[in-house]
């Protein structure tokens, strides 16, 4: 039965003098790199990392992340990825919530653990392993020199649990979406109905922790055998100049990151005559900017992705043709080996041009949220996820979502839920009430906003809130701007958010 640890095997068989793998000057090809992740198996093993175990993994884009990722799949654990800035409490709820037995923590990050130790303790035992040699940890690298390079005796089946990705819901609190070797290695299939193959070559700047850049592009990457460029975080002129020079031929950019390359003055001075296709998603991007990437670019395919982490990520896109004739939607075709239909609250299809809950449903849809049987069932009905969009189909079967369900902020590419930056700002002994929007951002698509009403007689500032939040929530997700004012609320009381987003859109001229 296929496996992802199977999958980097059958490259290593099949390529094994291919350049697999390239960090920071380092080149790896696949047969060593297998072997390579082999001895972390055999090393994560040592540890009593087993089938089943849950092992969380924090670091930043580097080698010893694909590394230790793939080390642990090919013993049956099930991989957590972790976002690398997340806070103390962010961690612990984490690391509670997925029972992981084991965290592997990458460069920098081992003081991420120091702020445990004032936090209630954790429900179970959580041993520390650095991928990066940290002081007074155990370290991966060390610990695999002396092991056997051969494949570790481990039986691993297709419907075995294989990743647990966690996002963000309506009650503020991370919850994980399972999914098993199956799902996982479906969406490689799917990448490939659209273009991406052996021969193709990846630059990977986003965070490989999220799912779009980890499902996407590198477990479908080296389950083809392609060949891979990691650099540890985005950076305009390093992002543009390693496209020219490892010869990249498929990227996957949030809005943000295109913009900010297109910002730069020598940019038509590089070579990208080996770039195919340039993705782009995990956030909108106004149509003004696809128009000057497309006009800037124009030897490259651009594709627009819109998928949810519970679809793993299933969702709509747009191909080529569709980018250049229409920047203003969101997609157009259902992604590969999934089916998409608008419905209403009864699960009615709905109308062109009428809006209605976009609903998903195929191989690579998520098992269910781990350990939640109430959000499960709230998200998996009748074998369709309801995304809680709302989209517009048009007369051409063009797609536009005009509204979430869950309040979610997407900023910069990263996906932010009001309830959770609420939660955090609401505790401030200076606030009554609080409320959190999205404001359009022609950098960051959208920019998150405080909406603040004083305790009487308190005074509240931007960066008194952003201080106090500072603790409990990373600071991608830290309000940018506030607004004092009452809250609107409806006759049940509950805050109309509408309101207070439509007062903050750009006034027209």
């Amino acid at each position: 039965m296929a496996t992802l640890g199977g999958q980097l095997r059958r490259s290593a068989a099949a390529y094994p003098d291919r350049t697999a793998l390239i960090f920071e000057g380092h080149e790896r090809h696949y047969r060593a790199l297998n072997q390579e992740v082999n001895q972390g198996a055999h090393a994560l093993a040592s540890l009593g990392v087993g089938k089943g175990h849950r092992v969380a993994l924090m670091s930043a884009n580097s080698d010893m992340f694909i590394i230790a990722l793939y080390a642990a799949l090919k013993l049956g654990a099930i991989v957590v990825p972790l976002n690398p800035r997340s806070t103390a409490h962010e961690l612990r709820h984490l690391l509670a919530d997925s029972g992981a037995g084991t965290l592997l923590v990458g460069a920098g990050l081992d003081g991420a653990l120091q702020g445990l130790d004032g936090l209630d303790p954790l429900p179970q035992a959580v041993q520390a392993v650095s991928l990066a040699g940290a002081p007074g940890l155990a370290d991966l690298a060390a610990l695999s020199g002396g092991m056997p390079s051969s494949e570790p005796e481990t039986d691993v089946r297709e419907d075995d649990d294989a990743i647990i990705l966690y996002t963000s819901g309506t009650t503020g609190k991370p919850k994980g979406a399972l999914f098993d070797h199956h799902r996982m290695l479906w969406v490689g299939h799917g990448m490939g109905s659209i273009g991406v193959g052996t021969f193709d070559r990846m630059l990977h700047v986003a965070p490989m922790y999220h799912c779009a850049e980890l499902v996407l592009f590198v477990l479908a990457g080296f389950s083809v055998g392609a060949t891979h460029v990691v650099l540890p975080a985005f950076e305009p002129a390093a992002a543009a100049d390693a496209l020219a020079r490892h010869r990249i031929t498929v990227f996957l950019g949030v809005p943000t990151m295109y913009q900010l390359m297109l910002g730069l003055p020598d940019l038509s001075d590089r070579d990208f005559s080996a770039w195919r296709i340039g993705f782009f998603g995990a956030a909108p991007m106004p149509p003004s900017a696809v128009e000057r990437l497309v006009t800037a670019l124009p030897d490259i395919d651009f594709i627009q992705l819109c998928g949810q982490t519970e679809g793993g990520p299933a969702g709509i896109y747009s191909g080529p043709e569709d980018v250049l004739s229409r920047p203003d939607a969101t997609g157009r075709w259902p992604i590969a080996n999934s089916e998409m239909r608008l419905v209403d609250l009864d699960g009615n299809d709905v109308a062109t041009g009428v809006p209605g809950e976009m609903i998903i449903r195929g191989e690579t849809i998520m098992k269910g949220y781990w350990n939640n049987a109430v959000a499960t069932q709230a998200a998996l009905r009748d074998g369709w996820l309801h995304t809680g969009d709302i989209v517009i189909r048009d007369e051409s079967g063009y797609l536009t979502i005009v509204d979430r369900m869950k309040d979610m902020i997407i900023t910069g590419g990263r996906n932010v839920y009001s309830l959770e930056v609420e939660n955090a700002l609401a505790g401030h002994p200076d606030v009554a009430e609080v409320a959190v929007v999205g404001r359009i951002d022609e950098t960051f698509g959208e920019s998150i906003v405080a909406v603040v009403t004083p305790i009487p007689g308190r005074e509240v500032s931007l960066e008194g809130l952003r201080g106090f939040a500072s603790e409990f929530i990373a600071d991608y997700k830290l309000p940018r701007a506030m607004v004092i004012r009452s809250l609107p609320r409806n006759q049940s009381g509950k805050i109309l958010k509408h309101v207070l987003r439509a007062e903050l859109e750009p006034t027209q001229a």
